[in-house]
């Protein structure tokens, strides 16, 4: 039995969802509102289910108990291993580790330094105006999607590595929503806008976004 801690505009919740999707696997899913009453993440119940006060966190039950994981990419690499068909990375070692590295740019690279807590304490502690933290926003997903173009373009199909979608693929379009959402200028990435537009139109990714969430309405 599979539980997800979700929202619908969060990118890391996002690309568990793809990944659910893309595996054919059902997962329960349980808002927790980033915004309401200050972030249901920080209330003392979620924080008792992941310590760092983020989502997602799946709820893995088995004949053993009820196992905690956090962290989307350690997630999605977990249903991998345990649902391997169809895999979500390349067969060639070269190539998974460039997956990964793509994968990881947008991860660790792009998003942490846009999201929601860092526009807080931006706006607030550091005290930047509503336009200056649109730019940063706008900067850093322009200069890192760029970047993921020029690594991506080398090995694409219709997706990153290839006429399959993985897990370059489902880490690439919640960032890609949250480009657009920030009126970000993606004219520098071409070959990311085509792999989008293939990825979005396909159920497994097209169910997955934002808007067709429970918790969006």
């Amino acid at each position: 039995m599979l539980t997800l801690y979700t929202y619908f505009r969060s990118s890391a919740a996002y690309r568990v969802r793809i990944a659910l999707n893309l595996k054919g696997l059902t997962a329960a899913q349980v808002p927790v509102h980033l915004l309401r009453d200050g972030g249901e993440q920080l209330k003392a119940d979620y924080l008792a289910l992941n310590p760092q006060g983020q989502l997602p966190t799946l709820a893995v039950t088995d004949d053993a108990g009820t196992h905690l994981l956090t962290q989307s990419l350690a997630i999605v690499e977990y249903l991998d291993e345990v649902h391997p068909i169809p895999p979500l990375l390349p067969a060639d070692p070269i190539l998974r580790a460039q997956a990964r590295a793509v994968a990881l740019a947008i991860a660790c690279d792009i998003h942490p330094i846009n999201n929601l807590r860092v526009q807080k304490y931006l706006k607030g502690e550091m005290g930047v105006d509503e336009a200056k933290a649109g730019r940063w926003v706008r900067h850093w997903m322009e200069t890192g999607l760029a970047a993921v173009e020029a690594m991506v373009r080398p090995h694409a199909g219709r997706f990153c590595f290839g006429d399959t979608p993985g897990l370059a693929d489902l880490v690439l379009a919640p960032q890609m929503f949250n480009a657009r959402r920030f009126n970000a200028d993606l004219s520098a990435c071409p070959t990311l806008a085509a792999i989008d537009a293939a990825c979005l139109a396909l159920p497994a990714f097209a169910d997955a976004a934002p808007e067709r969430q429970a918790d969006a309405a």
